[in-house]
């Protein structure tokens, strides 16, 4: 399974848990790749902090009003920017990469504004990143 599958399938996982309060253990497909779940169980761990940093780069939203879908994919995306040690991967993927999947995903599962917004905020965090890194 391509690894795009298994972080849309984190995502779905995510929203799932979000939306029913359910264990992420349930949401997840039992037959889910170890990437998927560990995907999953970071963003879940880390959800708060990836939602402050949701809220302050989202302007003029804040991250409750954001939809349950969209802050899903952003968080998986932002696991990998932010912590790409916590999914085992052979080759991470570069932040660029892990916005434009996000991105996708926002394409095929929402509505017409949503890629743009996903683009922006995930783009803001990784200048943010770039700039107290002193990275190109």
């Amino acid at each position: 399974m391509r690894r795009s599958d298994q972080r849309r399938e984190a995502v779905i996982a995510l929203y799932q848990h979000d939306l029913t309060g359910r264990p992420l253990a349930e949401t997840l497909k039992p037959d889910a790749s170890l990437f998927a779940r560990a995907l999953a169980h970071a963003a879940a761990d880390r959800a708060e902090e990836l939602d402050e940093v949701i809220d302050r780069h989202a302007h003029g939203w804040s991250v409750q009003r954001i939809q349950p879908l969209e802050r899903s994919i952003m968080r998986v995306a932002l696991i990998e920017i932010l912590h790409p040690d916590a999914a085992p991967a052979d080759e991470p993927i570069p932040p660029e990469g892990a916005i434009e999947e996000a991105v996708e995903s926002a394409k095929t599962f929402c509505g017409a504004d949503a890629p743009g917004f996903v683009n922006g905020v995930l783009g803001a965090v990784l200048r943010e990143v770039r700039e107290n890194a002193n990275i190109p």
